[in-house]
């Protein structure tokens, strides 16, 4: 079983190093920043289970942090580790989305009860997201085979939704004809690879709408690629 992974972002290297043993000895994956800047930039290099985030740090402060962490990630749970008598700063993590707080002192059993309850929410939610593939305002859920284009279902045919699908597995990658007749047609297809250019005109018209950036380009002499416009 994969370890949950914690980011600790904690300036004093004390709280720091208890934070990491304690964690570390719960069976958790612990990796620690000791300022602001290097914070943001260790949550930058992966997908993390949970993130301790002091409020008071040098270079970046733990609610500027929040803030970025926020504009594209609200399902990472944050937890902010706060002073004594910071009512403010509570207030302002919780209206930008922590998921609770802790103030020092603190008891670890505390501490550990609360990492517990913030982890006990999220694999649901990242189970929900992983069943999307998904580029610009495009989403495409193969589970539910919906798709939505800027915030509209898009009906697509069976065949149409495959093709769509296999170009999303695949974005900012340029495909030729024959890899998509194979993926998406099947190696005893017996036709020819024009059926690919049929389905994706046919796709264009649904999916790229006049009033939002094309997603579906053509590579000449290549094949197809699904990416923001530039």
């Amino acid at each position: 079983m994969t370890k949950e992974s914690i980011l600790v972002v904690e300036d004093e290297e004390k709280i720091a190093r208890l934070l990491e043993l304690e964690l570390e000895y719960e069976g958790y994956t612990v990796t620690k920043a000791l300022d602001g800047i290097e914070g943001l930039e260790a949550y930058r290099t992966k997908d993390w289970d949970l993130i301790l985030l002091d409020v008071m740090l040098p270079g970046l402060s733990g609610i500027e942090i929040l803030r970025r962490i926020r504009a594209n990630d609200s399902h990472t749970p944050v937890l902010l580790l706060t002073a004594k008598d910071s009512v403010e700063d509570k207030v302002s993590g919780l209206d930008l989305g922590a998921n609770d707080y802790i103030t020092k002192p603190f008891q670890i059993e505390e501490l550990l009860a609360r990492i517990r309850s913030a982890l006990r929410f999220k694999p649901l939610e990242q189970q929900e997201e992983a069943d999307w593939l998904a580029i610009a305002d495009l989403k495409l859920n193969e589970k539910t085979r919906e798709v939505i284009r800027g915030g509209s279902q898009v009906e697509l045919t069976p065949r149409e939704f495959d093709l769509l699908a296999f170009l999303l597995k695949n974005k900012r990658q340029v495909l030729q004809r024959e890899q998509i007749l194979e993926a998406v047609w099947g190696y005893d297809f017996l036709g020819d690879t024009n059926v690919v250019d049929v389905y994706i005109r046919y796709l264009r018209k649904k999916v790229d709408i006049p009033s939002e950036p094309s997603l579906i380009h053509t590579v000449r002499g290549v094949g197809y690629v699904i990416k923001e416009s530039k």
